[in-house]
């Protein structure tokens, strides 16, 4: 992790909130990050952080990484208990880019859409669980990009828009939902829903005969995993600009962002007990020292290191892993 980027973002978030919390909050955040302590081994290469200070705000580019690291570990521990009896599908709900004006509006209509789309008979007949976690990406792109034409080729060629053309989406909010689906064991053999048929149960659900994708494929555990688990906006889309900051945090406040159903929720449960602790790794690196380090003039600087006392050693070490590391 990049603590460094992580906390400058951390500066601008201070900026551009500092209107809208307590002066409390708001120094909560300004100290959020100002010392990091890690354990190390002998060569210094393998760090771990075991003590920070934390604002929990969840648009802190430092806090929201770390609780996705955190929820990528619980989510991957839960699939592995529950791979014996179930398989795993990613699902990606999605419908036309939303205005500003409407952005509110519009999340709340997916969540009333979602009731009904998971009330179906055909989604109650082959599902037995689900994570949800919604997302919001903003297009500041004023064209239309050579990465972006390549990456939905078809959804331009069907406008007749190319790379370097105006941006249909620029300046709109793309609202959507990302789903871990737990199906039956014989889904593929006896409950398989075909994508066009995932398609109009979406439609119908929300309510909209526009929309014309749906994404359902089966579960890539690395890539799924990070992609429920991360944040439900990039910080470098919310952090771009005082207006869109102002839009995203008044469409996320007091939203729930994830929601656990069915034998993710029962999962969950145990998960925080630690009943299914024995699934997950221990970590093999013998720590030697423990580093400080504050924040101070734009950088973290090591402000005290010294080795471990026999007792740190014995009790720090061959600890159980309790997060993964996620692509941003």
């Amino acid at each position: 992790m990049d603590y460094k980027t992580k906390k400058i973002k951390n500066q601008v978030l201070q900026e551009f909130i500092k209107n809208k919390v307590s002066d409390k909050n708001l120094n909560r955040i300004h100290e959020c990050g100002s010392f990091l302590l890690f354990h190390t081994d002998e060569r210094k290469e393998k760090k771990r952080l075991v003590h920070s200070n934390s604002c929990k705000n969840r648009f802190c580019a430092m806090c929201a990484y770390k609780i996705a690291r955190k929820d990528a570990m619980k989510i991957s521990i839960m699939l592995k208990y529950l791979e014996n009896n179930c398989q795993f599908l990613f699902l990606t709900l999605t419908s036309p880019n939303v205005t500003s004006d409407n952005l509110a509006d519009e999340i709340t209509d997916y969540n009333k859409a979602f009731k009904r789309f998971s009330e179906l008979k055909l989604f109650r007949g082959a599902v037995v669980g689900y994570i949800r976690k919604l997302e919001i990406v903003y297009d500041g792109s004023k064209k239309i990009t050579k990465e972006m034409y390549k990456k939905k080729k078809k959804y331009y060629d069907n406008l007749g828009l190319y790379a370097g053309d105006k941006n249909p989406n620029y300046n709109k909010y793309h609202p959507h939902f990302h789903v871990l689906l737990a199906v039956k064991k014989n889904y593929f053999s006896n409950n398989y829903i075909k994508r066009d048929t995932w398609l109009e149960m979406w439609r119908n659900a929300k309510r909209d005969e526009s929309i014309t994708q749906v994404d359902v494929r089966k579960l890539d555990m690395k890539k799924g995993v990070a992609e429920i688990a991360k944040y439900s906006s990039k910080d470098s889309d919310y952090l771009m600009s005082q207006e869109v900051f102002d839009v995203m945090y008044k469409a996320l406040k007091g939203r729930q962002i994830i929601t656990y159903n069915g034998v993710f929720k029962e999962s969950a449960k145990l998960y925080k007990k630690g009943d299914l602790d024995y699934l997950k790794d221990v970590d093999l690196t013998e720590y030697v020292y423990r580093i400080l380090y504050q924040w101070g003039q734009g950088e973290y600087v090591e402000k005290e290191i010294r080795e471990l006392t026999d007792e740190e050693k014995e009790r720090f070490n061959k600890q159980l892993i309790d997060e993964i590391d996620i692509e941003e």
